[in-house]
């Protein structure tokens, strides 16, 4: 068995009532669909006047004999209705049999249907609701190696590609085969010899079949992977639409979409004519034995006699009724490997190892009492070091202020102290603790994070509010907006806090979008804030009144500034300043003003542009 498909079963198995149900209710499909061509010779045996006497009521002898009891049991009660009211009441009879056949056939057809539906949808759902988790647990330094769109293409595409084949794979083993074991049982109580000739049909059959679909797994997995990448191509684009339109490159996206999808057209067109030809192939080869057997059954009719007409019609139907299933099972082996090919995909993503967790028995603490120390920390997010024995200390309810030129190395502190990604060397402890001994959710809920890039939710303020304090009081949100300088222009929108904001807050303008963040923030009221490039996209006027809102707020808690724009941070308690990963300087504004070293270059050239 495929590894992948062993790692669907366990999801299938909360749901084995439904796929024990189905299994059942596919059995008894197979049986009267089988049977539904056996009660046609009756039909033709009144037809034709070939209807064999029984005037005595036989006797049930055993299961070995099943087959010449129904026959004399159907035979005693045609006999009688002829003799007693006429041929055309025998033909009642027998069409009767025919209808009720055909009716429990579809009745046990919508039922395997109905508990099937049950259990693909319920797959499903558990799928992405694991795979969701999976994607939002897993580090930030997973995504950085990662494209958006392929992440997508396995939680909307390939899940569904999965619980697709799941489904064919449930009749390819159950529905399908069962109905030619049944056909050819009955068809073995008709004639032996004619059974013989289906059986060295069947394996042929396969062989050719299977010989047509070769490597479709593997191209599968190619044309998966070419559709996460035109989808994020297309995230791309309309993240990036200003950027695309005032560069003039609508061209050059244009034909890298277009470059993409011709691949993906390539490769889909590959699969679907494999795809195509396997159920033609399948009927072409049943035709070919359905003539083969016309040839040797009418001879046995004609000139031998070994054969009756109306059983052999029955044959014959039995025989053509086995292609149905056939041409099934071989459609569904070719989308069941391009459901495999996708179910390799979506458990490469669900078992990908998170190398951010907590430790057993985590520290668990959910105040803040001393202070942050950063002791010789080394990092680098591939080879290159952006950290060199980089060290610090913050105390209770001081501001302490990172600045240096871009890529020195500011933000990644904010991401090792939040433990978006761990340290390779050195320690970093909140009240003595080392970040990866407490647990995560109780360490990030003592910070308070807002970055340089706002980052919205396609929902109301109050809802992108809340996500800081769930439980929050209209009126503590309407703070916090005061605080962030935001209440103003919120309160002149048509719904006030309840106006929402469009996709990533596009609504908005870029210093209403950062204002909302840092309200965010103060609506959390966390004992320590980390801003990192807070007020960077504020107008000279709203950056002066929510400096001196944040300043305020300060005062009673721990903060970390990342800062561009050295004005903001003149009353921190520490500056240190970076450079390439290492600190250069480090003192209070006046101090490192007078040593007129790097900081000192920094704050002239801010003052001169």
């Amino acid at each position: 068995m495929d590894q992948n498909l062993k790692k669907i079963i366990p999801f299938a198995l909360k749901y084995k009532k439904n796929a024990i149900l189905n299994v059942v209710f596919n059995v008894f499909y197979a049986f009267f669909s089988s049977m539904l061509m056996v009660t046609l010779i009756p039909i033709l045996n009144v037809l034709f006047k070939q209807t064999e006497e029984v005037f005595e009521k036989p006797k049930f002898t055993g299961i070995l004999e099943i087959n010449k009891y129904a026959q004399e049991y159907l035979g005693f009660y045609i006999t009688k209705l002829n003799d007693d009211y006429g041929a055309k009441y025998a033909l009642m009879l027998v069409v009767g049999i025919v209808i009720v056949t055909a009716l429990l056939k579809n009745i046990f057809n919508y039922l395997a249907s109905f508990q099937i539906t049950i259990l693909r949808n319920g797959v499903l759902k558990d799928l992405r609701e694991k795979l969701y988790a999976k994607i939002i647990h897993l580090p930030i330094s997973y995504y950085s190696d990662q494209r958006k769109g392929d992440v997508m293409t396995k939680m909307l595409g390939d899940v569904g590609e999965v619980q697709n084949s799941f489904f064919q794979i449930l009749e390819l083993i159950v529905r399908e085969p069962m109905t030619i074991v049944f056909s050819i049982f009955l068809m073995l109580a008709i004639s032996v010899k004619l059974t013989l000739f289906v059986f060295i049909f069947i394996p042929i059959s396969g062989i050719i079949i299977s010989r047509i679909g070769k490597n479709l797994k593997a191209k599968s997995i190619r044309a998966q992977n070419e559709q996460g990448i035109f989808i994020s191509t297309l995230d791309e684009t309309l993240t990036g639409l200003k950027v695309v339109k005032s560069y003039n490159a609508e061209n050059s996206f244009i034909q890298r979409f277009n470059d993409s999808l011709d691949k993906l057209l390539k490769l889909t067109t590959s699969i679907a004519n494999k795809n195509n030809l396997a159920s033609p192939m399948s009927e072409f080869l049943g035709i070919v034995t359905i003539a083969v057997l016309l040839w040797f059954g009418g001879i046995m009719v004609l000139e031998e006699g070994t054969l009756k007409g109306p059983q052999f019609l029955a044959y014959i139907g039995l025989a053509y009724a086995i292609l149905t299933p056939a041409k099934a099972i071989s459609k569904a082996s070719y989308q069941v490997k391009s459901g495999l090919a996708a179910a390799e995909r979506v458990f490469t993503l669900l078992e990908q190892e998170n190398v951010v967790v907590n430790k057993p028995n985590a520290f668990v603490k959910h105040t803040f009492e001393n202070k942050i120390s950063v002791k010789n920390i080394n990092f680098a997010y591939q080879d290159e070091n952006v950290l060199k024995n980089f060290s610090f200390e913050v105390e209770k309810g001081k501001t302490i202020a990172l600045v240096g030129q871009s890529g020195s190395g500011k933000s990644t502190i904010t991401n090792l102290l939040t433990r978006f990604y761990d340290i390779n060397e050195g320690s970093i402890e909140v009240d003595g603790v080392e970040v990866r001994d407490w647990d995560m959710h109780a360490l990030r809920g003592l910070i308070g994070l807002v970055t340089q890039d706002s980052i919205l939710f396609n929902e109301s303020i109050k809802n992108n509010l809340l996500i800081g304090k769930p439980n929050a009081t209209d009126e503590e949100i309407i703070d916090a907006l005061k605080i962030a300088n935001a209440y103003e222009f919120v309160v002149s929108l048509p719904n006030g806090i309840d106006t929402n904001i469009g996709d990533a807050g596009g609504k908005l303008s870029g210093g209403q979008k950062q204002r909302l963040s840092i309200a965010r923030a103060v609506l959390k009221n966390p004992p320590i804030m980390i801003l990192d490039e807070a007020t960077s996209a504020l107008d000279t006027e709203s950056e002066k009144l929510v400096q001196d809102a944040l300043e305020k707020m300060m005062q009673n808690r721990t903060s970390i500034v990342i800062a561009h724009r050295l004005s903001t941070i003149q009353k921190a308690d520490n500056i240190i300043v970076m450079q390439k990963g290492e600190i250069v300087e480090q003192g209070k504004h006046a101090d490192l003003i007078a040593k007129n070293g790097t900081y000192a270059r920094l704050v002239a050239l801010q003052t001169l542009e």
